[in-house]
């Protein structure tokens, strides 16, 4: 096997002699540059390093000393760097070269594209011509890497980061190794590819993996509305023209929530003696 047959791999190659910019390594036949910029210690001749195998902006094999846990056929978190939406994006693998995700292997829509700090779980790929390209966990990859979840995980509040989007929903690969299916309808807008998010399990198959929904509890949401609510009848001087009597077109046309959905956050701040109605209209109380 030749050097090129590493890239992107890890390899012990002997110090055949300092140079006054690095080492050069050998594997017996092929030698290959260890810059001291790559290196956090000094060499002697006839030791053996382990190094990583890439290559440099000109094309050449480099190696490194810094070894990344995201290699060919070596899977792991990678943070985003940059992206360049002609190209796609850059990603840092632990080296000091960040490595390309193409955009051909990026979601067709861009508003889903991962941003600077968000996180890819991926290996790495290297063409015919030897350039490494990052690319991504596919489904089959996180099956065989997650850990699968029991019955009482159900409601357990999660967090992880989506490694496939679409229109019907998202995927999620939670900390704790879960493999999650985030539903079109149980999410509040389309989360990017790589971002991070918070939600809670709402069903555990047999298979063990989870679905997961990024809505907040019936409980949570009627505090945002109470909120809500309550922030306009405070804007209004302690008054509105609003109670469980309106009508549901004009509650859903002023606070942008259902009719049930008012009337129940209502009904938590009226139970709180935050406020109280005299006919069509709500009132702050006074005391408040």
């Amino acid at each position: 096997m030749s050097l090129r047959d590493y890239l992107g791999r890890t390899v012990r190659l002997e110090v055949v002699r300092k140079a006054p910019f690095g080492y050069f390594l050998t594997d017996g036949e092929e030698d290959v540059l260890l810059h001291e910029n790559e290196t956090d210690k000094d060499w002697n001749e006839g030791d053996k390093a382990e190094v990583f195998l890439y290559t440099d902006s000109q094309g050449r094999i480099t190696a490194t000393t810094l070894i990344p846990e995201i290699q060919v056929d070596t899977y792991g978190w990678g943070k985003v760097k940059e992206v360049r939406e002609d190209i796609g994006v850059f990603v840092d693998i632990g080296i000091k070269k960040d490595m390309l995700l193409g955009k051909e292997d990026l979601p067709a829509k861009k508003s889903v594209w991962p941003k600077p700090g968000d996180y890819l779980f991926a290996a790495l790929k290297v063409n015919k011509n030897g350039r490494i390209y990052v690319k991504l966990a596919k489904d089959a990859i996180i099956e065989e890497k997650m850990t699968k979840a029991g019955r009482k995980e159900f409601n357990k509040n999660i967090q992880g980061y989506i490694y496939r989007t679409a229109k019907a929903g998202s995927w999620i690969f939670t900390v704790e190794g879960f493999k999650g299916f985030i539903h079109e309808s149980q999410r509040p807008e389309e989360p990017r590819l790589g971002e991070k998010v918070e939600g809670r399990i709402v069903d555990v198959k047999e298979d063990g993996t989870v679905n997961v929904s990024l809505l907040p509890r019936k409980h949570e949401t009627i505090s945002d509305d109470a909120e809500k609510i309550y922030a306009y009848l405070q804007s209004r001087n302690g008054s509105m023209p609003y109670s469980d009597k309106s009508l549901p077109e004009d509650i859903e046309e002023r606070f942008g929530m259902s009719k049930g959905a008012f009337k129940r956050a209502l009904g938590k701040l009226m139970k709180e003696g935050k406020v109280y109605q005299e006919g069509h209209w709500t009132y702050q109380k006074q005391n408040d």
